[in-house]
This record gives C-alpha cells, sequence and structure tokens, in this order.
C-alpha cells in the first residue's frame, strides 16, 4: 500500500459539479455559469469547502428530486469528501490535479519500459525506474554517494602476490 495522503484530481471533482449544476440550471446559462465559477473556487480554497458544496447539492436536489445527477452527485462528493482537501495542500503548496503525476509516468515509466518488445519484472524495473528518477531530479550524485557508502566495501589484497614484471599481452 503506497503511502502518502489521496488527493482526489480536482478537475474530475470539478465534472461531477459541473455535470449536477448542468442539470439544475442548464449548462448554457448564466446561472450555471456563476455558481459553477463560486463553488468552484470555494471547493478549491476554503477549509470547509467540500461541505458547503455538499449542502449547496443536497438543497438542489431536494428542489429537483427527479434528477438523478444531482443524487448521483451528492454521493460522490460524501464518499469522496475524505479525498478532497484542497484548501489544505494549496496552503502547503501541493498539487490537487494528476498533471504532475501523468506526466511522470509517461517520462519516467512509459519512454524506458514499455518499449517495444521490452518485458519487465518487479525488482528488474524498479531498478530501472529508481535510476531514471534519480537522474531525472538531479539526485543522481546524492543518491550514489549514500549507495556507495551504503555498498563499499575494503578490499584486502593477498599477502604473496609475484608481481609480473616484463609481462605483455600477446596479441
Amino acid at each position: 500500500m503506497p503511502f502518502g495522503e489521496e488527493c482526489l484530481d480536482f478537475y474530475h471533482a470539478s465534472e461531477y459539479l459541473s455535470k449536477a449544476l448542468a442539470a439544475a440550471y442548464g449548462e448554457t446559462t448564466p446561472r450555471y455559469r456563476e455558481r459553477f465559477d463560486t463553488l468552484g473556487e470555494v471547493l478549491r480554497d476554503d477549509p470547509q469547502g467540500v461541505d458547503k458544496v455538499i449542502g449547496a447539492l443536497c438543497r438542489w436536489r431536494a428542489r429537483y428530486p427527479r434528477r438523478t445527477v444531482l443524487h448521483k452527485a451528492v454521493a460522490y462528493f460524501r464518499e469522496h469528501r475524505h479525498r478532497m482537501p484542497y484548501a489544505r495542500l494549496r496552503a502547503q503548496q501541493l498539487p490537487i490535479g494528476s498533471g504532475v503525476v501523468e506526466a511522470a509516468c509517461k517520462t519516467l515509466v512509459s519512454q524506458r519500459l514499455k518499449r517495444s518488445g521490452m518485458r519487465w519484472r518487479e525488482p528488474g524495473g524498479q531498478a530501472i525506474l529508481t535510476f531514471r528518477a534519480w537522474c531525472q531530479s538531479d539526485r543522481y550524485e546524492r543518491a550514489w554517494a549514500l549507495l556507495a557508502a551504503t555498498y563499499k566495501r575494503p578490499v584486502e589484497l593477498p599477502r604473496k602476490v609475484i608481481a609480473l614484471s616484463g609481462h605483455r599481452d600477446r596479441v
């Protein structure tokens, strides 16, 4: 299981919000655009943004009970509430979109491991990706120093070694 905090891509959350607002107001109306902009900012910037969006969606759901898109949107935001701490992540200057991860997958993984005819087992693939990540992130020198210190072993020459003076390779 990977460590770290999960964050639902803000763009995907915005898509659900957009569909719900389109069901309530119609996608081309000025009211839709105004509410989408306002609630999008609330979702992104307010620490209680998800709860406020859920509250607004619940009010529309009560007003338009037959519009299943609103029911689905409420369920979606409730189910993924814990994965939408956008205001806090932005305050920490962390990404709230998946673009960074998708770009890393393309440049780090796909360009190296998915070439024609390549097959990798996990240990070999991981070794290649680790090395590639060091190189692409300008951390190779530091990582190599750590590895060298970890795996460096003293080597002793045998005592009774006779030097071969005058020995030349013959081709």
